[in-house]
């Protein structure tokens, strides 16, 4: 999809629902979409802030100037990609209020990233697990392990609403990118289903426009991807062929700089195929298993 045309909300507080505010942070890209959006959830006497975003003075001082008076109840993050939660520390210092979500995850590599990179400096107060819920007055955040996109990926469902906020997980805009060796395909299968069993109302990414069918949305992505893993191997069935050789037959058509980010989502495609017994890897090339 498309960047939308500027100017976009960046800094402004938007109100979507009683309550659920929207700060948009500015650092649009073609991997973030018009940018991080941070959410507010409650009200004047207690909020809860879901991805802080970057360690940004622009984005900061916007929030702050959202959370006004407000006792910020629990600063939440999804995951530690940097365009998420190194804006926690800065906040935290400032209103007092602990970090409470993902657990810490620094992931080092020497391949090219087609995401952003881990946040080292991450230190949650409370890692929350899978069921585990934050509270405030009129709200209650239930956090909902996710793992795919990263091992540590967190969505939080707003009871009192239906809402579920999805990070990286779910986005309207563009599907999640898969990077192992963290990202893992079979993991994010899994975790989509898990979503699509759900029954929420209404999704709120970290990127893009709010997803009002979600369950069909869900039904979707997970298609597409047992396409692209049918795809992968009707091609390799053809002839033995590496990821590189791969990429551009079936990404025919897409703009050629999302080809490193089909590269790794291929990538994690031929590790969960290899895992299976289904294809097998010599030096870079990849073919059916005899």
């Amino acid at each position: 999809m498309a960047l939308p045309p500027q100017p976009w909300p960046t800094g402004e507080c938007e109100r979507l629902e009683p309550l659920v505010a929207r700060v948009l942070a500015p650092n649009g890209s073609p991997f973030t979409y018009t940018g991080t959006q941070t959410y507010l959830i409650g009200g004047e006497e207690g909020l809860a802030v879901i991805d802080p975003g970057p360690d940004d003075p622009e984005h900061l001082a916007a929030l702050e100037a959202a959370i006004g008076q407000a006792k910020v109840v629990a600063i939440m993050c999804t995951h530690t990609h940097r365009d998420h939660s190194p804006g926690a520390a800065p906040l935290a210092a400032k209103t007092g209020a602990p970090i409470v979500g993902c657990a810490p995850l620094h992931i080092v590599s020497d391949a090219p990233r087609v995401d952003a990179p881990f946040d080292r400096d991450y230190a949650p107060t409370r890692v929350l697990e899978d069921g585990e819920q934050v509270s405030g007055p009129g709200w209650t955040l239930t956090a909902i392990a996710t793992p795919g996109h990263t091992s540590n990926h967190l969505c939080y469902a707003l009871e009192e609403s239906g809402a579920l906020f999805t990070g990286d997980h779910v986005m309207g805009w563009s599907t999640s990118v898969v990077v192992p060796p963290d990202g893992d395909m079979a993991d994010y299968m899994a975790s989509l289903n898990k979503l699509y069993e759900r029954e929420d109302r209404i999704y709120y990414p970290a990127h893009g426009p709010a997803i009002e069918k979600p369950r069909q949305l869900v039904r979707g992505m997970y298609g597409h991807r047992k396409q692209r893993e049918k795809q992968i191997l009707r091609l390799l069935g053809e002839e033995a062929r590496s990821i590189a050789q791969l990429v551009p037959v079936m990404y025919k058509g897409v703009n050629e700089r999302l080809w490193p980010a089909a590269s790794q989502s291929v990538h994690a495609h031929l590790i969960e195929l290899e895992k299976q017994g289904r294809v097998s890897l010599d030096g870079e090339v990849w073919a059916i298993s005899a």
